[in-house]
């Protein structure tokens, strides 16, 4: 009985696998395309909350998602389980994502930067050509006083 009881849960330690591969869909998103639709749905998943330029607030992108990549849901739940189930090309995909995602928004921070010191410098320029026209102002009234003055000391000179 007891050596029964040892076959028994050695069979069950054995038969317990935690490495279910899923069979590979005939209809698999290649790795690369799996890549940009993973950050495509990030930022669609982040921007749920953002109001957007009607400003409104809970609108589900994944649809649009999948409208660009010209897929529908159970295609990507069939391949994102089969990638799941091989966890280090699953990671490599994610982390392909997340560094994609990054340099995007590097670029737009820089972007962003530069804007804001074009405006900057723009808005300086109008201040500074608005200074200076009240100083042309103030000197066009310096000279209208002083051909005044110039046209009496003319006058009382004759």
């Amino acid at each position: 009985m007891k050596n029964a009881s040892y076959i028994l849960i050695f069979l069950f330690l054995v038969s317990c696998n935690s490495n279910t591969i899923f069979e590979k869909p005939k209809d698999l998103i290649p790795k690369d395309t799996m890549s940009l639709l993973l950050q495509e749905m990030m930022i669609a998943t982040s921007a749920k909350f953002i109001k957007n330029k009607n400003s409104e607030k809970n609108i589900n992108y994944m649809p649009l998602v999948y409208n660009k990549f010209k897929i529908d849901s159970t295609r990507f739940d069939k391949s994102n389980f089969y990638y799941m189930s091989k966890i280090d090309l699953y990671q490599k995909i994610l982390e392909d994502a997340v560094e994609n995602i990054e340099a995007r928004n590097t670029v737009f921070k820089d972007l962003k930067t530069e804007l804001d010191s074009i405006r900057k410098d723009s808005l300086d320029k109008i201040r500074n050509t608005q200074k200076r026209l009240d100083s042309l102002k103030l000197v066009g009234k310096l000279d209208t006083l002083a051909t005044g003055k110039v046209l009496d000391e003319i006058i009382t000179r004759e």
